[in-house]
């Protein structure tokens, strides 16, 4: 699909410099681009690459003052790097735009689909489950018994949602995420056994949400684990049962987070965060990437690092001190030895 400067500017109500008419293909980095590529510079960085890029087009800031001559053609928006994501966006839907049921799939006669579906081969749609309009179901999907999934969803490859689980419209479920799979619940019995404690409950992930690659989120022993609306996850996380996670909290790869903990809003978990159960994480409260969270945290917008976590402040003086130990260690040695020869001396 090919695009001349004169659409993009048109598009991103920006100004042309240099040829209308020039048509591109792709997008490519600044440093890396080539005839038929679009690109695009805000980061001052790399300003130097903009007299010697290949790029047909590159968009850049309306304010930006040119010390040399430049081969491609300009797009001058007030913001390039916005202006840019605003393409990716567009650029995306289009690759992504998929519509009709392939065979071999199953579809339940239950089932019912709304407007444009898309249905991947090998995909499984079990009994009453309501799909919405414009949904994207790619090859392999299982979807259990009376799932609900609401309008302009995309559910990519492999992705298994297990029975009665809800999830809202705009959501994305990248490859390999297990929504509903049974909590991790064993009651301990007398002759050292566990007996399984059935999980009956269900998983609602509301709109505008993001689960990343084989993330794993865990159904609700009774009531509902629940995603908030516009929530992030990374990929390989495990959200235990019955947990809440708040609107727009992010969440980064490898973070676990044990059964029935609540996670206000706005909350930022950095990577191979571990927060234990039964705890509540006050809204804007930040994480540190590999943080232990053992106990509730009441303020909110803290932000805690180390394991177990404290103030992140204190947690980098502590850092400082532990990077100086064998120097501390020396010195105290030298001491010891200062003191023993002054009792030696008496």
């Amino acid at each position: 699909m090919q695009f001349s400067a004169n659409q993009i500017a048109t598009l991103l109500n920006g100004a042309v410099e240099g040829n209308p008419d020039i048509e591109v293909s792709q997008l490519a980095k600044i440093e890396e681009g080539g005839p038929g590529d679009l690109s695009f510079l805000s980061n001052p960085k790399y300003e130097s690459y903009i007299y010697t890029t290949n790029a047909s087009i590159v968009i850049v800031n309306e304010d930006l003052v040119l010390t040399d001559s430049v081969k491609a053609t300009l797009i001058r928006v007030k913001n390039a790097y916005s202006a840019f994501t605003s393409l990716l966006t567009i650029y995306n839907q289009l690759k992504l735009d998929r519509k009709g049921i392939e065979q071999p799939s199953f579809i339940s006669e239950s089932a019912t689909l709304g407007r444009d579906p898309y249905v991947g081969a090998f995909a499984y749609i079990g009994k009453d489950v309501k799909v919405g309009d414009n949904v994207k179901i790619y090859p392999h999907v299982y979807i259990g018994d009376n799932v609900s999934i609401g309008d302009n969803t995309t559910l990519f490859p492999g992705v298994k949602i297990y029975h009665d689980c809800v999830i809202g419209k705009d959501v994305t479920v990248h490859a390999g995420c297990v929504i509903g799979s049974d909590g991790f619940g064993f009651a301990p019995q007398e002759d050292g056994s566990y007996a399984k404690v059935p999980q009956i409950g269900n998983v609602v992930v509301e709109d505008q949400t993001e689960i990343g690659a084989n993330t794993v989120i865990d159904r609700a022993t009774m009531g509902s684990t629940v995603i908030r609306k516009g929530v992030k996850l990374d990929n390989l996380i495990q959200i235990a049962h019955n947990v809440e996670i708040g609107t727009n909290t992010v969440i980064a790869a490898q973070t676990g987070i044990a059964g029935s903990t609540r996670i206000g809003d706005h909350v930022v978990l950095g990577g191979q965060v571990g927060v234990v159960g039964h705890i509540q994480i006050a809204a804007g409260t930040q994480v540190q990437a590999q943080s232990g969270i053992n106990r509730t945290v009441k303020q909110p917008n803290t932000k805690l690092g180390g394991s177990p976590a404290t103030a992140y402040s204190s947690q980098l003086r502590s850092q400082v001190i532990y990077a100086r130990l064998p120097e501390l260690e020396r010195r105290l040695a030298q001491l010891e030895q200062l003191l023993a020869q002054k009792e030696d001396l008496k």
